[in-house]
């Protein structure tokens, strides 16, 4: 892959099918450096299948295949002689439910970097402490590190998933609902972190919130029937879309 890494995704005309089902159709979308993109759309539009492609989650699945190309940084992340254990430690993933590994906060979140480059104890502790940092997490469990991430809160594992995803240095961050299960604080707390994560990273989230959408996004891509119907600066999606249907899912009048 390229030596320049800043996280800049480009996707031209993307079409993906799961068996004879096509789930996504010709979607062309630019994702900017350091900005906050939100998928949004009805449930089963698509917009979790899109965001899963972009680091290859579908390679997991039979009998799926896919048209077009997925840019990051100018690579083409569908090549067959991509690295695939590369490109996810380029481009981290959340998911809906916070799924720590059933070992020590510590352990969680040094699990990447070990596996991918054998560091040091201490460069393992400097890790784990800045990743921690960085998910605005570290205060809150830095003396209980060796206990069970399973002891955690709700919220504070979702932002423990968050930091096991920055361990390994990500360029992208994509997040599939990752506040769905959280009450309102929590989701304040994780919303406030990508503010401030997007500064050094491309974020892209999945959410059915159209408040969150409207409060964490530079940008907003809405999906119907597999189609990107329109996508633009979030504060001009919400107030004066150009599509029909966009203006009658953000109105409510379906969806």
């Amino acid at each position: 892959m390229t030596t320049t890494h800043t996280g800049a995704v480009a996707v031209e005309h993307y079409s993906f099918w799961y068996g004879p089902k096509q789930a996504l159709f010709d979607i062309t979308l630019d994702l900017a450096p350091q900005t906050i993109t939100a998928l949004i759309g009805p449930s089963g539009c698509g917009k979790s299948t899109f965001l899963r492609s972009i680091n290859r989650m579908h390679d997991l699945l039979p009998g799926t295949r896919s048209t077009g190309r997925i840019l990051l940084d100018g690579d083409d992340v569908l090549a067959p002689s991509l690295d695939v254990v590369h490109l996810r430690q380029r481009v981290g993933m959340v998911f809906q439910r916070s799924n720590p590994f059933p070992k020590s906060i510590y352990d969680n979140v040094a699990y990447g970097p070990r596996l991918n480059r054998s560091p040091s104890r201490t460069e393992t502790d400097e890790v784990v402490e800045q990743a921690l940092r960085r998910a605005a997490l570290w205060d809150e469990v830095k003396d209980r590190l060796r206990e069970s991430a399973m002891g955690l809160s709700g919220g504070q594992q979702q932002r423990l998933c968050i930091a096991r995803a920055l361990a390994n240095e990500p360029d992208v961050l994509l997040l599939d609902e990752p506040c769905s299960a959280l009450d309102p604080i929590a989701t304040q707390h994780i919303e406030e972190l990508l503010w401030e994560l997007k500064k050094d990273l491309t974020i892209v989230i999945v959410t059915h919130n159209l408040q969150q959408a409207g409060r964490v996004s530079d940008h907003t891509a809405f999906f119907y029937l597999g189609q990107l119907v329109e996508h633009g600066p979030t504060e001009q999606l919400f107030t004066a879309p150009r599509e029909e249907r966009t203006e009658a899912y953000i109105t409510g009048r379906f969806g």
